[in-house]
């Protein structure tokens, strides 16, 4: 296809065609092509004139937008002729100004370099990152760390407590699902993985005395409304704090138009984008009116931030004090909510009327859609990819572990039309800053970071991130020898050093439930799986499940362990279901309500834990294996 929508589509990033994983091509056709522009906001039918513009521009850029530059080394610019003169603004906000190639010495961080109007943004990050000791931990669901006698949700100080118990227990850190900011005005929006804002964190889980009763399940059409209320109690008995008006100030104007959004949702409902068309843009006049005549209620969501981060301090401080090498593992989700806080607060840096999505594969023959909006690659680049950067100094401030889900996206990301008729198609990412970053943030935290890359992996994309120190996952019952026929899985020796190594994760069965198979008995109770397809999924697990015992030698949780512990990979992470036997998965991907996806309670108390024998038993094989 040689169109200038064609044309002015690779030029803006998208590819023009990508191997699926049946190593089969498929092409981009123009009405992805066209699709995919409009939501990057260039209009297919002005291709040529667009082109024509692009290419003006590039042509009167003397430098590039953007450069990654090897931190604390001398630098020399090319673009730079000797004479011109340039300025450095730098994160901190210092100043530096010369002449010339010659730059000098870049300290860590994200700078503006200016050559008359025109600027480049430097990355200046280590080279790679340093790589952690052999370790393990346990993941967690932090949403079900309240039993069914406790009732109400898992709260930031129920965490502090499971945390403590288990570094006493021998873990080196313990890991929860995402901790975003969701929507306090919507019970039904309880998913982690469709954040409101992935810059703030989430008031469901403030310890604040909710008092709600209990059983197996949560039930968060109850939970949320007492937990609102529980935290309206609390900022009526508040008294003029000034630590927390100096934390107000410091956090600035990312923090008050986060407020703003959410004070405005009390007003006209969690979504943003059914809102009356004055209020979808934060700077209209009437909203500005608004945050006039509401100043209390967005003080009142700052605090609620403010609370938040102070119980995650709480957490930090339980996981050093109970010796755990690197305390707690969040994790980062891959997008955000179209109708969301982070969305309204930045409009020009998500794409519209797509989503981030996966291709057709054997697991899900028309695609995956997420509903989930995607950053367009060209304006994170205009704003020097902070947006991206602040995220994760957020959870870098309390967590040293940080996930990365579907790092995949810093390569490409798969964007589908939300008409439902046009096939999707992939955007290529600007992957080398976007690495940059992550290295600016973890080395600035002396933290870990792990990459989901599972999937289809575009080639190259594994030895970028074990080049950055960026650790992959590799999930056990995916981790065969797929040329050896059915059930062949690899032995532990065969496994990545670098890597954190799971059994599964919370998208998939625990260890028995994958042995009862009942994750293909969910599939067919809700009809996303025929009889005769169940039976031979059923089939082909009970072969997987005889190789993968004799492979560890036995049917048990503790043989399982001790094979995890027994692999090359620096982290291994066992799931804390497995350690308790249960039998049920957290989430069941492609379900939303007619599965219980993230409701799930644990059945002992959160400062019980460390001292369950099947957390003995796995510290017992991890220090076999010298972790």
């Amino acid at each position: 296809m040689t169109t200038a929508i064609a044309t002015l589509g690779q030029k803006l990033g998208i590819l023009p065609d990508y191997l699926d994983q049946a190593q089969e091509t498929r092409e981009t056709s123009e009405q992805t092509y066209a699709a995919l522009l409009r939501a990057m906001g260039t209009d297919p039918d002005a291709a040529e004139s667009a082109l024509d513009a692009l290419q003006a521009e590039e042509t009167a850029r003397p430098l590039p937008l953007w450069q990654v530059i090897a931190c604390d080394s001398e630098v020399t610019l090319d673009g730079i002729a000797e004479g011109v003169e340039w300025h450095l603004d730098f994160e901190d906000g210092a100043k530096r100004r010369g002449q010339g190639p010659q730059l000098g010495r870049l300290p860590l961080g994200i700078h503006r370099l200016w050559v008359e109007d025109v600027f480049c943004w430097l990355l200046t990050a280590p080279e790679t990152l340093p790589q952690p000791a052999r370790g393990w931990g346990v993941t967690l669901p932090l949403y079900g760390l309240r039993t069914a006698a406790q009732g109400g949700v898992g709260t930031y100080h129920d965490l502090a407590a499971a945390v403590g118990s288990l570094g006493a227990g021998g873990a080196d850190f313990a890991g929860v699902n995402p901790i975003h900011a969701g929507f306090p005005q919507d019970p039904r929006a309880f998913s982690p993985y469709s954040p409101s804002s992935r810059r703030r964190f989430s008031t469901l889980h403030i310890a604040a005395g909710a008092e709600t009763t209990g059983d197996d399940l949560i039930d968060y059409d109850t939970v949320v409304p007492a937990q609102n209320a529980a935290l309206e109690r609390l900022w009526s008995d508040m008294a003029p704090d000034p630590d927390f008006e100096a934390w107000r100030e410091a956090e600035g104007a990312s923090l008050r138009r986060f407020a703003l959004h959410q004070a405005l949702s009390e007003e006209f409902g969690p979504v943003w984008t059914h809102w009356p068309a004055a209020y979808r843009d934060p700077t209209h006049p009437e909203v500005a009116s608004f945050a006039e005549r509401n100043g209390h209620r967005i003080a009142y969501h700052s605090w609620l931030q403010w609370l938040a981060e102070g119980q995650l301090a709480d957490v930090r401080r339980a996981a050093a004090e109970a010796g755990m090498s690197l305390g707690l593992y969040l994790d980062l989700a891959v997008g955000t909510h179209p109708g969301g806080a982070e969305t309204w607060a930045n409009p020009e840096l998500f794409a519209r009327g797509v989503s981030l999505g996966s291709p057709p594969d054997g697991f899900s023959p028309d695609g995956q859609t997420w509903a989930l909006a995607p950053m367009q690659p060209a304006t994170l680049a205009q704003q020097g990819f902070r947006p991206l950067a602040a995220i994760l100094r957020a959870g870098l401030r309390y967590a040293n572990v940080l996930r990365i889900d579907h790092i995949l996206g810093f390569e490409r990301a798969y964007w589908v039309p939300e008409d439902g008729k046009t096939p999707g198609g992939y955007v290529s990412m600007p992957k080398a800053a976007l690495l940059a970053v992550a290295r600016i943030e973890a080395a600035r935290a002396g933290a870990v970071v792990i990459g989901e890359d599972l999937g289809n992996i575009p080639e190259g994309l594994r030895a970028d991130l074990d080049a950055s120190g960026v650790l992959g996952c590799r999930v056990a019952m995916f981790e065969q020898d797929w040329d050896a026929g059915e059930g062949a899985f690899l032995p532990a020796r065969a496994y990545d050093t670098g890597a954190l190594t799971s059994f599964s994760t919370h998208d998939l069965p625990t260890w028995e439930g994958w042995r009862a198979g009942r994750d293909i008995d969910w599939r067919e109770k809700l009809g996303s799986h025929g009889p005769e397809a169940a039976d031979e999924q059923r089939r082909l697990r009970e072969v997987e499940r005889a190789s993968l015992e004799r492979l560890i030698g036995g049917t048990s949780a503790r043989d399982l362990h001790a094979f995890l512990a027994a692999t090359p990979s620096r982290l291994v992470a066992v799931q804390i279901e497995d350690i308790l036997g249960l039998e049920e998965q957290a989430n069941l991907p492609g379900t939303v309500y007619d599965h219980p996806n993230w409701r799930r309670r644990l059945p002992v108390a959160a400062a019980d834990l460390g001292q369950v024998p099947g957390l003995k038993e796995t510290a017992e094989v991890m220090a076999a294996e010298e972790r």
